[in-house]
């Protein structure tokens, strides 16, 4: 009996350390009822989710000076939390249960459906429109509204780490995920027409980091490597931009993020650097200018420009590559984390939140660039101390999931009228948008075929 829960425990310590995509705390130190397995932001960063073994929370980041805490969940174990955009709708997955997706009411405490599948989710991206939910070899795109399976994208490569990326404008409705484990091929799915758009030979080694432009029409990707970052135009797959995040070897991309007007590009990794990249095509008549007053390094740039057809790749590449236009330096390093670029009290701030549980939040010059200030950091164990401040609320259910891929729906069909009116666009939707009260939005009638 010893051995048997022995084993039990090895296998839940294996499952929790092994899926490289959540935020798996590495601090042995921190205490284990608190400790963070998953941070992440919401599709407009207007608030931040986190995971943990005492459950999960929900954060608004409308202030700088203090981390209002807007729900607390007491269920165990939580790994995945994703909330849509500013509503009431959460989809969760805990270590429990690892291969059952529940999609709850976090105000009302209440379950609309659970759906399970035949192996461990790894991650669930949503918009208005689509969730999606990532396994190993498999993606599942189901319709939001009803939660009914769409379309099944099956035998995909090996993908450990539940790398995914969906992007959060329902008219681009495209999904990005690896189309090879041992390159970095990017295959972009329209979500909405159910088809193949276009794959994208985006890097020589296999992907680390995705993310789509909050308006669905670019992609930036970063391999393991992690050298260079690349932005390609979605629709035709050219290459729009590229950046190098640095030289150093073997260094681990842990998130990219564009800010909400696309004009930003933030990239995390292992290093206790975040880089800021501004995407802006340089004037032509100002190169030239600068070229002339540049000397000898003027010369050289030309020169490099007209030998680009016999010299190697690799070294007119780093005279054409972006370099950072602004810069944090953490105060750690080698755990995983993920940045968003956002507008705080309309000024534009940088967000990390890391894996040893705190938002660190950072002035962002948008004119100079340069190193960022840090101007706060938050716990996100729920403890206090002398920098952050939080609320609190409670609430849970739990069901139980079945195998296979079948979902379970509740009877009551307002429960699903819930997760229409989340997902219903505010009179006069541009881009954004903040569901903060469901009934500002009118319940549409549930479909019973």
């Amino acid at each position: 009996m010893q051995n048997l829960v022995h084993n039990v425990d090895v296998l839940t310590q294996g499952l929790k350390y092994s899926i490289s995509g959540l935020m798996n705390l590495a601090n042995q130190s921190s205490d284990p009822q608190s400790r963070v397995f998953f941070v992440n932001f919401n599709q407009d960063c207007t608030s931040l989710a986190v995971g943990s073994k005492a459950g999960y929370k929900l954060f608004s980041l409308n202030s700088v000076d203090h981390l209002e805490k807007i729900y607390e969940n007491d269920a165990e174990d939580i790994y995945i939390v994703e909330r849509l955009f500013s509503s009431s709708l959460v989809a969760v997955v805990s270590l429990r249960s690892p291969r059952k997706l529940k999609v709850c009411h976090f105000r009302k405490g209440t379950e609309i459906c659970h759906y399970s599948y035949s192996n461990t989710i790894l991650a669930v991206k949503l918009n208005r429109a689509r969730l999606v939910v990532c396994l190993e070899e498999s993606l599942y795109i189901h319709n939001i509204r009803d939660m009914k399976v769409l379309h099944t994208i099956r035998d995909t490569p090996p993908n450990l780490s539940g790398l995914c990326t969906l992007s959060i404008n329902s008219d681009n409705c495209y999904l990005a995920y690896p189309g090879s484990n041992t390159i970095g091929e990017v295959q972009i799915f329209d979500a909405i027409n159910l088809q193949a758009k276009t794959m994208i030979p985006a890097h020589d080694s296999p992907l680390a980091a995705l993310a789509f432009s909050p308006n669905g029409t670019k992609v930036a990707t970063a391999s393991e490597k992690g050298t260079v970052i690349r932005v390609f135009n979605v629709n035709d797959g050219t290459k729009l931009f590229e950046f190098r995040r640095g030289v150093k070897r073997c260094v681990s991309i842990s998130s990219l993020a564009f800010s909400i007007d696309c004009m930003f590009l933030c990239c995390s990794s292992n290093t206790e650097t975040v880089h800021i990249f501004k995407l802006e095509e340089p004037k032509e008549a100002l190169r030239q200018t600068t070229e002339e007053t540049q000397g000898w390094m003027g010369y050289l740039t030309k020169a490099v420009s007209a030998s680009a057809n016999y010299l190697p790749s690799q070294v007119t590449d780093v005279f054409t590559q972006g370099r950072a236009f602004a810069s944090v330096h953490l105060p750690f390093q080698g755990l995983k984390n993920v940045c968003a670029i956002t507008i705080i009290h309309k000024v534009l701030r940088l967000l990390v939140a890391s894996a040893e549980g705190y938002l660190y939040v950072y002035n962002l010059d948008s004119a100079e660039g340069g190193d960022c200030t840090l101007l706060k950091q938050h716990r996100l164990d729920g403890k206090q101390d002398d920098v952050d401040c939080a609320a609190s609320t409670a609430g849970s259910t739990s069901t139980s999931g079945e195998s296979g891929t079948r979902i379970v729906q509740n009877t009551e069909s307002e429960k699903y009228h819930e997760m229409i009116a989340a997902t219903e666009s505010p009179p006069g939707f541009s881009g954004s948008f903040r569901l903060k009260d469901d009934a500002e939005f009118p319940p549409v009638t549930q479909r019973t075929d």
